[in-house]
């Protein structure tokens, strides 16, 4: 999660394309095997109804999905929708795997022992010497915050700069989390603004029609302003749908931020102990 590979390789940078990929192939298959025929069936029964004008005014004023996302606009919009959801689904698993860390006992600290100064440079180095041998806890953050005040803590032998350490550790951390939501952020915009697109397609195709219209025939008319007004409300729909899953894993992230703090607080700042003079001097008496 905080991992600083930022490079083309790095599954931080190839989980959004692969994202991208999937949506698009699920989508266009999913348009050329079911929704693109259903709706062309749809339609084709319509206009028999009508001519035939056995339709009832219930059967032709129903809107089926297979009609409603039928043009190339919504299919966009949920493409990027689904691409959106499979980036935030990725985010919520990094959470969910950070997470699980907070059951390990990386400080492995007795019953009434505290962490002097003294103490806290071996520490720092046993911890160390674990976390290299665990690929998994490698560039984790509780791990990192962990080693951060256990070295502040062994050069300053203040236990307030230890714990200065874990918080500015957890703010960036922070930060770096919420940076990368401005991809599914972008996409929430997107969303809409695709249907923006084809709204004004729509009015301008019906428009194109208008002469046709005075003369009787109002079908390519209707048409285009059902792209219009569909694009417009799928668009809106998606865009509600991604954004609330966006909060959940926006409003997890935060939680996983201060958990982190807590459990650095719990587990190993209340546990160091500065000792005061008449201590250190007992101890060489």
């Amino acid at each position: 999660m905080i991992s600083r590979n930022k490079g083309i390789l790095s599954f931080e940078f190839l989980a959004p394309i692969v994202g991208l990929l999937f949506a698009i192939t699920s989508v266009v298959t999913l348009y050329t095997l079911v929704i693109t025929p259903r709706a062309d069936e749809l339609m084709i029964r319509r206009h028999v109804l009508a001519a035939q004008g056995n339709a009832s005014t219930q059967e032709l004023q129903a809107r089926p999905l297979p009609l409603i996302i039928k043009d190339r606009e919504p299919e966009c919009e949920i493409i990027f929708c689904l691409w959106g959801m499979f980036v935030l689904t990725y985010k919520f698993i990094q959470v969910a795997r950070e997470r699980a860390l907070f059951k390990h006992d990386f400080v492995r600290v007795q019953p009434g022992e505290r962490i002097i100064p003294e103490d806290a440079l071996d520490r720092y180095k046993e911890l160390k010497a674990v976390i290299e041998r665990e690929p998994r806890w490698r560039e984790r953050l509780l791990p990192e915050c962990l080693l951060a005040a256990l070295h502040r803590f062994h050069a300053t032998s203040s236990v307030r700069d230890a714990a200065d350490a874990v918080r500015e550790r957890a703010e960036l951390a922070a930060d770096r989390l919420d940076s990368t939501l401005s991809l599914v952020r972008y996409i929430a915009w997107a969303i809409p603004a695709i249907g923006f697109i084809g709204t004004v397609r729509g009015i301008g195709g019906a428009l194109s029609f208008a002469e046709v219209a005075i003369h009787g025939d109002i079908s390519p008319v209707t048409q285009n302003l059902g792209l219009a007004f569909n694009s417009t409300f799928v668009g809106l729909a998606l865009c509600i749908v991604l954004m609330y899953c966006l909060q959940i894993v926006q409003s997890r992230q935060e939680a996983f931020i201060i958990e982190t703090q807590i459990c650095c607080r719990d587990r190993l700042i209340d546990v160091m102990k500065v000792p005061t003079k008449d201590e250190t001097s007992g101890v060489f008496a």
